[in-house]
């Protein structure tokens, strides 16, 4: 099945339902199975139509890789202004990494550039509101601004050199904000600024001891000035307790949380009278960690940077909840002993592989697990949510072996968790999808969780059953309650996996309903009085710009900025088709982009075409969708293959975004194996569908994609020709903890997964041309990486491979001269090996 892309949307009904069916999934929840109000069941279309090929000039390979300022720089961090009808957003400088700031009104073409004496004055995309609505606060440069949204009025609260963060309203009118660990409330009305908290990273102090050993009492016996000077400071000590007992203008807020902890959150009730604080043991993500030296520096000496420590040197960890009464001054911990499952042994079964192929006999047992709050990358939400009024609170924690999830309030008679919702997978939980908060004026939650194969929207009242307020084979995110309660707007490739558009669903009643319909790639922002979204939208060949529209079911949206540049307007670049391909191990097909040459005619015989895929790199990422692609400049470098002939095919393998939570997982303990299966199938289907010699195929990527190159020439080695590896992974064992022992568990407890998965111990496979390209101050991917397996290459007497290194480039390539460099390699690979 093909699927094209266009603004004008035809959606051809054909059931292919079929070859979607949601397998199996391990989960654990207190879920009722009942759907109140689901989004129709939509067809996965069998043909979208597509834009045509843009522009008449072909792309050149130094214009495919040039600094991207010629393509036009498009809006980037862009949010509404407090008036709902300004939008403010970020733009790069032709020819600079310096941003300008500019304010555009929602009705009109023409933005304006903010001065830097006004930055101050337009908010800030984290900007919160009082419960009234008439008041906002943000900070900007570290220092904390109140705008009066009746007068518009704006106050500087605080001007210092210290860095204030995080304003919050309270329920009474006041504004806290923090100051490091310290918590600070302000009286809006008399300007009083009134210390709430400090929470002191420290054991508490013990005062003015007595003398304990023998020699120290007989010197407070012997010595008068001694004994002396040891009444006195009791003396002190004495008198500044009264006073602080008995002076209502002393802030006595000092709370001793141990020396050696770090605070991973703390969050204050919008009461002001209670804090919520989580604990680690010091450990920077640098400790154990090794040097990488930079060798062009400023000084033309060898730096030696500080980087990350490695998966295997990763130990358990887990945290601390403490609840600080602010009004009677107690800290009470919190046991996770009352979450189900806090003691299972997990990994019981991955123990008994392992020990067995040692010829030893593992024993299950059960011990508390590590327990820490949930890990949201890139979710702009804290882990712990206070309700409305303050009476309850929500925590979201996980499992250091990622096999759990919880949310767990607190029964604060008892001083002890209540789980609310234990999402439990026997792989791993995602790092997406766990977004979560309370309804308005509620002890209702709301949460996503995978817990249907597929990211759903739930709705659960406090030690009551819960109710999905989605459902289907879509994946649900970026969810936003409104302050009525009437609608909770999300994220979803409803449609098809690669089409996202934004919903609404009402709570209350289960009605879902479309808000857009623009056939691409889109996010949004609700605007602050809700009745608008500022829409960020882009297609497969169009980059993002924002675009307005009213916050209703079936909405039609105006474009706002048109930042493209004429020159890209110009280029005759290639509009991939979005292709189906049959798997031979899922009932779900792989979907992929297929890039054709022009001169393809559909039905050619004779096998004459050449072909690559390319491997996206992963975190967890989708590329086959209807949008702007991070990788640009390999879009530019496809069609200039197409130009010349190739078919290239870029594949969202198994373990890519979009497509569920089996898809997702489909990789845990044999990372490689499913992929390299992936690419076999799409393979094939270019020799059925696409006249592909099948002998005429190569391979590239980056990062994870770098490892799929790997995988694929060392163990199927006839599959492709050649393959090149940008700044690739060779060993997991090497790689980073938070990514890699979610997927292969820890090296100490399964071995057995670094060895399935790492690309080193296949080396001996390689019998085909081998390009690797190593950046050498890549702090994520260690140059490190690619030294071993070079060293190991050697070492097998392989002939076939050559290195270029990279000398200042990090992870994500920056100098275009290195990113030309670069593609002209591999360029030069697939014409000599193709």
């Amino acid at each position: 099945m093909i699927f094209n892309l266009s603004s004008s949307k035809t959606l051809v009904a054909l059931a292919v339902t079929s070859s979607i069916m949601l397998a199996g999934c391990s989960a654990t929840a207190n879920t009722s199975s009942s759907q109140q109000s689901a989004l129709p069941a939509t067809p996965v279309a069998a043909v979208v139509n597509t834009p045509a090929d843009a522009g008449s000039q072909n792309i050149t390979l130094e214009q495919a890789m040039a600094n991207p300022d010629w393509i036009g720089n498009q809006p980037k961090n862009a949010y509404w202004a407090s008036d709902s009808a300004t939008i403010i957003y970020a733009q790069k400088q032709q020819g600079s990494n310096l941003n300008d700031i500019y304010s555009q009104p929602i009705n009109s073409k023409k933005a304006m550039q903010v001065s830097l004496d006004k930055l101050h004055t337009v908010g800030a995309s984290k900007a919160v509101y009082s419960s009234d609505r008439t008041l906002q606060a943000y900070t900007f440069k570290g220092n904390v601004f109140v705008k009066n949204l009746t007068t518009g009025e704006l106050k500087q609260i605080t001007a210092t050199s210290a860095n204030e963060s995080k304003p919050q309203f309270l329920n009474n009118g006041d504004l806290v904000y923090r100051q490091g660990n310290v918590f600070f409330k302000v009286d809006l009305k008399t300007g009083l600024s009134t210390e709430l908290a400090n929470l002191k990273l420290a054991d508490e102090p013990k005062g003015i001891q007595e003398p304990i050993s023998y020699i120290a009492k007989e010197q407070h016996k012997l010595i008068e000035f001694v004994a002396l000077q040891h009444k006195n400071k009791q003396d002190t000590q004495t008198r500044n307790e009264q006073i602080n007992a008995q002076n209502s203008s002393i802030a006595n807020t000092a709370f001793y949380l141990g020396d050696g902890n770090v605070i991973k959150e703390a969050q204050l009730s919008p009461n002001g009278d209670a804090l919520i604080v989580v604990l680690q043991k010091q450990q920077s993500w640098r400790d154990k960690g090794d040097i990488m030296p930079n060798y062009i520096t400023d000084d033309a000496t060898i730096e030696p940077k500080k980087v990350r420590r490695r998966v295997a040197d990763a130990k358990e960890q887990t945290s601390s909840v403490i609840h600080i009464n602010l009004v009677d001054k107690t800290q009470t911990p919190l046991s996770f002993d009352t979450l189900p499952g806090f003691d299972e042994d997990v990994l019981a079964e991955v123990k008994k592989e392992n020990y067995a192929r040692d010829g030893k006999t593992y024993k299950s047992k059960k011990a508390p697990r590590g327990i820490n709050l949930i890990t949201n990358w890139g979710l702009n939400q804290a882990p712990i949510v206070w309700n409305d009024d303050g009476t309850q609170v929500a925590i979201m924690l996980e499992a250091w072996d990622n096999k759990d999830r919880w949310i767990a309030t607190i029964d604060f008679d008892k001083n002890e968790l209540v789980s609310q919702h234990r999402l439990h997978d026997d792989a791993w939980i995602a790092y997406a999808f766990n977004n979560f908060g309370w309804l308005h004026n509620s002890n209702t939650l709301y949460y996503l969780s995978e817990e249907s194969g597929y990211s759903q929207l739930y709705k659960k009242p406090l030690n009551g059953k819960a109710t999905a307020l989605t459902s289907g084979q879509f994946e649900v995110s970026d969810i936003t309650l409104t302050h009525d309660n009437s609608a909770i707007y999300y994220k979803a490739n409803v449609e098809h996996p690669g089409l996202y558009e934004i919903y609404r669903v009402n709570p209350q009643t289960g009605k879902n309903e479309q808000v857009t319909d623009l056939n691409g790639m889109t996010d949004y922002t609700l605007s602050p009085d809700e009745s608008k979204l500022l829409l960020k939208h882009s297609k497969i060949t169009m980059p993002t710009e924002l675009f307005v529209a009213d916050a209703k079911a079936n909405t039609t949206a105006t474009q706002l900025t048109h930042t493209v540049s004429d020159e890209f307007l110009a280029k005759k670049l290639t509009a991939p088709k979005i292709v189906a391909v049959p798997s031979s191990h899922t009932e779900q097909p792989i979907y992929a982009k297929v890039y054709y040459p022009s001169d393809y005619v559909e039905g050619e015989t004779g096998k004459t075409r050449k072909a690559v895929i390319f491997n996206h790199g992963a975190g967890y990422l989708q590329n086959s969708h209807m949008g702007w692609s991070v990788y640009f400049r390999e879009f530019m470098f496809h069609s200039l293959l197409a130009d010349e002939g190739y078919i290239v095919m870029d594949m969202d393998y198994r373990a890519s975004k979009g497509y569920g939570r089996d898809w997702r997982t489909a990789i845990y303990r044999q990372m490689g194996t499913p992929e390299t299966q992936d690419l076999a199938d799409g393979v094939k289907w270019m020799a059925q569908n696409a006249n592909v010699d099948t002998n005429a195929v190569g391979t590239y990527g980056g990062s994870y994609g770098g490892f799929m190159t790997f995988m694929a020439l060392f163990t199927a080695p006839e599959l492709f020709q050649s393959g090149a590896a940008l700044r690739p992974v060779t060993d997991w064992a090497h790689y980073n903890t938070a990514y890699t022992a979610n997927i292969l568990n820890h090296p100490d407890v399964d071995p057995i997964a670094y060895e399935r998965s790492s690309p080193i111990y296949y080396a001996e496979g390689l019998n085909k041309r081998l390009l690797i390209n190593a950046p050498m101050v890549d702090d994520n991917v260690f140059f490190q990486d690619s030294v071993r397996l070079v060293q190991r290459l050697i070492e097998l007497e392989k002939q076939n491979f050559e290195t270029a290194i990279f000398p200042v480039e990090p992870h994500g390539f920056v100098q275009p001269s290195s990113w030309l460099d670069e593609y002209r390699r591999i360029h030069k690979l697939f014409k000599e090996t193709l």
